[in-house]
């Protein structure tokens, strides 16, 4: 297997941002490049829409418009995240450049995946490098992967200053 497994966690903010930074450079070289996001279920995100305009990039989005509950999540957030990972694994096959699983840490963290089925899908890979980012990655996500970058904010406005369309979503 040449592709390498990239693995931004941690809990400050960027880590999305990091993995399209990546998905960028290799769209710019003119690789394909497929991102899988978990968790997440709203198309009006910048991430999501850039694909209009970024040939060889595909987005696809596993989660409902409302935030998962992490201490219990619903039902239907476990079988979005199985369908989300059985499809990366699809896509997987086409052999993309890079794969991007997006929050794939924190689904693996609060059981909406396992860490194993995750790494099923990993051992698969292949020439494809992949991206694995979100919080509280397990150890045996971190163990695995070929590079880890924990993420942390140094500095953050107070919260009650509004995320920045383009820049925060």
């Amino acid at each position: 297997m040449t592709g390498r497994v990239y693995c931004y966690t941690g809990d400050g903010s960027g880590k999305t941002t990091a993995a399209f930074g990546l998905a960028l450079r290799a769209v710019g070289h003119g690789k394909k490049v497929v991102v899988v996001q978990f968790m997440k279920g709203r198309p009006e995100v910048g991430e999501h829409k850039a694909q209009r305009v970024l040939p060889g990039l595909e987005v696809w989005q596993f989660g409902r418009r409302e935030f998962v509950d992490l201490k219990s999540p619903a039902e239907e957030d476990k079988k979005l995240a199985r369908k989300g990972l059985r499809f990366a694994a699809k896509k997987l096959a086409e052999k993309p450049f890079l794969l991007v699983l997006d929050e794939i840490n924190l689904a693996a963290a609060v059981r909406l995946v396992s860490p194993k089925s995750v790494i099923r899908l990993l051992d698969k890979r292949g020439e494809t490098n992949i991206v694995l980012t979100g919080r509280y990655a397990p150890p045996e996500i971190i163990n695995y992967s070929d590079y880890v970058t924990y993420v942390i904010d140094v500095k953050k406005p107070v919260p009650l200053l509004k995320d920045k369309r383009g820049i925060e979503w």
